[in-house]
């Protein structure tokens, strides 16, 4: 990332990654969901990619509003 960018571009980027972050986070543990009774592994597998994408989420959520209440997803 060599361009420049101004503080509202960056918080625009900031939250676009949050979003995205959310949407994967439920994909993943809807996946999570429905591969629990015949895919345990792979049940597993997709909430660790959902408790992933939540950390990432909090972070970018503390970014854009430190010391907010967390916002519902």
């Amino acid at each position: 990332m060599s361009e420049v960018v101004d503080a509202d571009e960056l918080l625009r980027r900031i939250q676009r990654g949050r979003e995205r972050a959310a949407e994967e986070e439920r994909a993943c543990r809807e996946r999570a969901q429905s591969l629990t009774a015949t895919d345990p592994e792979g049940a597993r597998e997709a909430a660790g990619r959902a408790q992933a994408y939540e950390a990432v989420r909090c972070v970018l959520d503390e970014i854009t509003r430190p010391g907010g209440p967390p916002p519902a997803t």
